[in-house]
């Protein structure tokens, strides 16, 4: 009879890797490898909560962006210039968004008081009352998801994702 050894883990298998490529830092890929794994189980998890509402991540943080800007003291509306930026996609990305909730009936474009060539995009009352139903049961998932940290302990993930975030230029690079 035959006795199979045990099967290798993924850290012994880059700790091997690692002799013959030294650049390979076992404990740098392994905790990339989680955080990946963690993006992606959020997205899914996101995209599946907001699905039930008719929304993608894509268009509720839109959404949210325009919530966020008409509760100021001014109740601004903002330019898809600015909604892409502080949502981190691109114009043309950002343009496809507009024209689905547009579509839907969620924001409405205006001209832009200043300037002719522009155009400003606010909340339609549905998409107002919309996030006003849905924002309870989502703070209470996004509270019970991150419940099993101490408050110093989401301090210090914040930090330590900032710190990571402030090395993405140079992976970036060719």
């Amino acid at each position: 009879m035959t006795v199979n050894p045990p099967p290798i883990t993924r850290y012994e298998r880059l700790q091997r890797l690692a002799k013959r490529f030294p650049e390979l830092d076992p404990g740098a890929i392994e905790t990339c490898i989680s955080l990946l794994r963690l993006s992606n189980d959020l997205s899914a998890a996101y995209d599946t909560s907001l699905s039930r509402w008719g929304l993608s991540t894509g268009r509720f943080t839109v959404l949210v962006r325009l919530y966020s800007a008409s509760e100021t003291e001014d109740g601004r509306s903002l330019t898809p210039a600015e909604l892409a930026e502080s949502s981190c996609v691109s114009r043309a990305t950002m343009t496809g968004l507009l024209d689905t909730l547009e579509k839907d009936g969620l924001i409405s474009r205006e001209d832009h008081p200043e300037d002719r060539r522009m155009y400003t995009v606010s909340l339609t009352r549905k998409a107002r009352a919309l996030l006003e139903e849905m924002f309870p049961e989502h703070y209470r998932r996004v509270a019970s998801l991150m419940s099993g940290l101490s408050e110093e302990e989401r301090d210090t993930l914040r930090t330590l994702l900032a710190k990571v975030s402030t090395h993405l230029p140079a992976f970036r690079e060719p």
